[in-house]
């Protein structure tokens, strides 16, 4: 654990608290190896270690110290404690560092980057939705996205969601219908209020999202153990669209039952339960509701889900009933410059097409500097994930592209660095 400010913005909060932080000096050379650096995200950090091979995989070459910083309010990061880890990092003030991140990971690397250019010599920003803000991108491109994903499988496998909405509305509308779909579907509690149906359709439509996230080709374990090709499995369920109402809903939970309880351990459906059990839903959630304000809808017919139109006015009347909150849709693009960042440098923003959000990522490239990188098979940060026999020839060119660029901001650092002596 580190001591950090609990707010660096303040001159009269002086308080600090306990960050935690993940760090591995195997192979770095403290005569100016460089730093790789994690940025942290809404989940302990010990997931995204677990799941970003490539700062790993690459260690070696480099001679890099790793350093995975947690985010505050995230794992165990808060705010208590008075510890510093300094002591560990003789020498790295002569050490160029190297952030890394992916998804709101990406976003911080990349704002770190272009923030503190005189700390950080270049950013490696995975799926990072820079631009999944208020009047940046469409609110509707990021459910598109996650349609296509599961049309291209089969377009049955898409007509069979979107067909589910109704149907459940309309056999929840009774209370036998209820029970029926409690029971049929294994409900850990059973529908009794039109308060449970939404909660139930929330998370049926962030189980699809997650899947489209990590649509991976080989087994793996982010947000929940999934088979290779999850979607693919899913959609071998969801055939025939044209299937009578409670048929199409017993379909449907045999598909769903790939995402939630693909071990066989688990007893009954819990849609009380976060649909990504390894992140922080609850700070998340906080966020989304202050500073991380990202338009989101859907219509049914461009897409497979309910139609949801954005109101910023419900968005926010909600926040205020849950945390008491008034969310600030256009801080982020007031901090970090929207689309206006073409004086950044040495940033890689890499986005996989399969990723929904690459809706909101730079999708091409700014300048000499800040570049883009394309993974037509991509899922959500698959390029910072280690390296798999069953990995893309796409993702494959994009880790060499990283390395590329990274050997690229080292040498600039170092060559800036003999000349200052």
């Amino acid at each position: 654990m580190s001591e950090a400010h609990v707010d660096h913005f303040s001159f009269a909060n002086n308080n600090t608290f306990q960050l935690k932080y993940l760090i591995n000096d195997t192979y770095w050379n403290q005569d100016g190896g460089p730093i790789f650096f994690y940025t942290g995200n809404e989940g302990a950090i010990e997931v995204f270690a677990e799941n970003t091979g490539f700062m790993w995989d690459n260690a070696a070459d480099f001679n890099a110290l790793i350093v995975f910083a947690e985010h505050r309010y995230y794992g165990e990061s808060l705010p208590f404690g008075n510890k510093s880890f300094t002591s560990h990092l003789t020498g790295a003030h002569t050490s160029p560092v190297i952030a890394f991140g992916g998804s709101y990971g990406g976003m911080l690397s990349a704002w770190l980057r272009i923030k503190y250019p005189h700390i950080v010599a270049g950013s490696i920003a995975a799926s990072a939705p820079i631009w999944q803000f208020i009047g940046l991108t469409p609110c509707g491109a990021f459910n598109r996205i996650v349609t296509s994903d599961f049309e291209n499988q089969t377009p049955e496998c898409s007509n069979t969601i979107r067909k589910s909405w109704n149907f459940i509305n309309t056999i929840t509308s009774t209370d036998a219908g209820k029970q029926w779909l409690s029971s049929t579907w294994k409900l850990c509690k059973p529908l009794k209020t039109t308060i449970d149906i939404h909660r139930l359709k929330d998370w049926l439509s962030n189980v699809y999202i997650n899947l489209a996230m990590v649509d991976y080709p080989y087994p793996a374990n982010f947000l929940e153990p999934l088979p290779a090709h999850p979607i693919k499995v899913v959609c071998g369920y969801l055939t025939n669209s044209r299937e009578s109402d409670k048929d199409l809903l017993k379909t449907l939970y045999k598909g769903l039952n790939v995402y939630f309880n693909y071990t066989g351990q688990v007893k009954c459906l819990d849609i009380n339960q976060s649909s990504t059990s390894q992140l922080n839903d609850q700070g998340w959630d906080y966020q989304a509701c202050t500073e991380m304000v990202m338009p989101m809808c859907s219509d049914g017919n461009n897409d497979m889900f309910e139609p949801q139109p954005w109101n910023f006015s419900e968005y926010s009347d909600t926040c205020y009933k849950k945390w008491k909150v008034l969310p600030q849709q256009d801080l982020i693009v007031k901090l970090y410059g929207g689309k206006d960042i073409t004086t950044a440098s040495n940033i890689v923003f890499s986005n996989g097409l399969l990723d929904p959000w690459s809706s909101g990522g730079v999708l091409r490239s700014l300048s000499e500097t800040v570049v883009s990188v394309i993974i037509p098979d991509g899922a959500h940060h698959l390029d910072l994930r280690a390296s798999n026999p069953d990995d893309p020839v796409d993702v494959v060119i994009a880790r060499n592209f990283h390395r590329k660029n990274i050997r690229t901001w080292i040498n600039k650092h170092n060559k800036s660095n003999r000349k200052d002596r």
